[in-house]
């Protein structure tokens, strides 16, 4: 259990700032990460790995010279939001383009796409090389929708040595996209992983048994076994990764028996020692393995077994040296030169002045009652929204709505005081709760409430239609960022019927609390419905079978959020004229 912390909510950030003060001399923080101390004496492609934190030594433990240029780092296994990836591209980049590199996870794919996106549009040359190594996570003939765990590691060293080398980014996402084809990771785990604060591990074994098919998130293996002996798992772990052998694989191989966290080495070594026989018994010259912590979940007491197949361009580049904070090999050269500048531009604009009517003013007063609303209510339910997503996913669910709603209260209080109407405070509350809750649901609950406050604008108080067309923005926004259907065990679930029932009513005359109370009610009906359902979608996909039963916990929260929030945003709601007595003078 993690013992050793402050505030729960502020332990990655805690935990990033002791690293770098350690590790000054070889890594500096920046907005959203860490990046090299020292600007390249020579323009290079910046490679920079990300995800959540909670996998020390990955991501920031390497950052180094023939690893990574960066890390992009988000809160406990939470992807990092689009302004922290764009942040720390803009610190690391030198002038020959950035590529993100990441496991495959939803939330990491939309965060670093919507950061590349911003970066193209300055002319930033920017690519994203995915890790799909996890072969428990989806069939061969679905290879593209495997997770990434362990592999990142071997993956991100390939990258790292030909950037440094001097490699065009074409070749460095060509070389990765290659390692990456020809790794093959499975994981076990004997116990659960515990968030700091939290009373629990997200997950538990059965005495005796082990779960086969882990992940990095803290999510549990696909399927319980009975535990064997180090023989007997050495077996497993090797069967299972040769039976998934590239068919332009060689003979030689890098391997990194990975520890999870809490594993002993001295049980990595012991394991070991059925592994390596059996890869050397199946023709295999194993080159510069690797045992011990390189990819960990927290407190995680589990294994990992990844295998690379080499070849005459990637053996070069995995025995290539390094030097980061927590991985050396060979003799790398040690940086000096300029110290990248103290401030990394986050890119922001200058701020414009708000202009609004008195009644966008009005409805933004109720815009906030609302999503405070929706805070006390989420802050209510975060422990149980976790329990609900541990079950088959990482347990970060609770949390990280409680991060990103407790973050849009603050930024639209903030606009509300400088003038902003009811549009421009959804939309930043939607910009800072994509930013400081991350994930998956922190960038879909962003997107979708700037989109609701670009409908409402600025001008006037939203009628039934008008209201009903922001609603359709927000839902329109979400299935177009996520791609989930309904059906698919999503958010989707409960915010598709929502929109539906509130739409028809209002065009059915009905008055908008009433539409908004019956689709509220339709909504929390449909996320019930929900533990019926498989997952087809995120995090939860590679566990289906373990979720039955369970509901859906972004279905859950979300048809919470609509409840609370309507009386506010449909006018039915007083005391809203509180805000704007407190404005400050010339506010209003």
């Amino acid at each position: 259990m993690t013992k050793i912390f402050n505030d729960p909510s502020e332990f990655a950030e805690e935990a990033l700032a002791g690293f770098c003060d350690v590790h000054s001399d070889l890594v500096r923080q920046v907005p959203g990460g860490a990046v090299r101390r020292y600007r390249p004496a020579q323009p290079k492609v910046a490679v920079l790995a990300g995800g959540g934190s909670g996998h020390y030594p990955a991501f920031a433990g390497l950052i180094g010279t023939g690893f990574a240029d960066g890390a992009v780092v988000g809160n406990i296994f939470t992807s990092p939001s689009a302004q922290q990836a764009y942040s720390v591209a803009k610190a690391a980049e030198s002038g020959t383009g950035v590529v993100f590199t990441y496991g495959n996870y939803a939330g990491d794919v939309m965060n670093f796409g919507m950061a590349s996106e911003r970066l193209a549009a300055e002319g930033i040359a920017v690519e994203n090389v995915l890790v799909t190594d996890d072969i428990a996570s989806a069939p061969p003939s679905e290879s593209a929708k495997r997770r990434g765990i362990a592999g990142d590691f071997n993956v991100f060293k390939v990258m790292g040595a030909a950037a440094e080398r001097g490699d065009t980014l074409a070749e460095v996402v060509r070389l990765g996209r290659k390692a990456n084809s020809l790794t093959r990771t499975i994981g076990s785990a004997f116990a659960g992983c515990t968030f700091p604060g939290a009373d629990a591990p997200l997950f538990t074994l059965p005495e005796g048994q082990m779960g086969l098919g882990l992940g990095i998130h803290g999510e549990p293996g696909l399927h319980d076994t009975d535990l064997p002996s180090a023989r007997e798992l050495g077996q497993e772990l090797v069967a299972r990764v040769l039976s998934e052998t590239p068919a332009n694989g060689g003979t030689r191989i890098a391997v990194i028996l990975n520890g999870l966290g809490s594993t002993k080495h001295e049980e990595l070594f012991v394991l070991w020692g059925t592994v390596a026989p059996l890869l050397r018994a199946a023709g295999y010259t194993l080159v510069m393995p690797e045992v011990g912590e390189l990819v960990t979940s927290l407190d995680m007491a589990g294994v990992s077994l990844t295998v690379t197949w080499l070849d005459g361009e990637l053996e070069p580049l995995w025995t290539a040296p390094a030097e980061t904070p927590a991985y050396r090999r060979g003799n790398a050269p040690r940086e000096a030169g300029t110290v990248t500048g103290e401030q990394a531009s986050d890119g922001g604009a200058a701020a414009e002045a708000f202009v609004a009517t008195d009644a966008s003013r009005g409805y933004a007063a109720a815009c906030i009652a609302a999503i405070q609303a929706a805070q006390a209510s989420l802050h209510e339910a975060e422990e149980r929204l976790g329990r609900m997503d541990a079950i088959a996913g990482d347990g970060d669910h609770g949390r990280g709505m409680v991060r990103g709603v407790d973050a849009a209260v603050s930024a639209a209080i903030a606009a509300f005081g400088e003038g902003a109407g009811s549009g421009d405070v959804l939309a930043a509350a939607g910009d800072a709760w994509a930013d400081k809750a991350g994930g998956t649901s922190g960038v879909l609950w962003g997107a979708g409430l700037r989109a609701f406050g670009e409908t409402v604008g600025n001008s006037a108080a939203p009628e039934g239609s008008a209201l009903a067309a922001a609603v359709n923005a927000f839902t329109d926004r979400i299935v177009q960022l996520g791609k989930a259907e309904l059906g698919d065990k999503t958010m989707v679930d409960a915010l598709l019927p929502f929109a539906a029932a509130f739409s028809r009513d209002v065009a059915a005359g009905v008055a908008p609390v009433r539409a908004w109370e019956t689709a509220a009610q339709e909504s929390a009906a449909a996320a019930a419905a929900t533990a019926d359902l498989l997952p087809l979608k995120g995090r939860a996909r590679p566990l289906a079978e373990k979720s039955l039963g369970t509901p859906d916990p972004g279905a859950t929260s979300l048809a919470m959020v609509f409840a609370v929030m309507g009386p506010h945003l449909t006018g039915s709601a007083a005391g809203n004229e509180d805000l704007l007595a407190e404005a400050p003078a010339g506010a209003q």
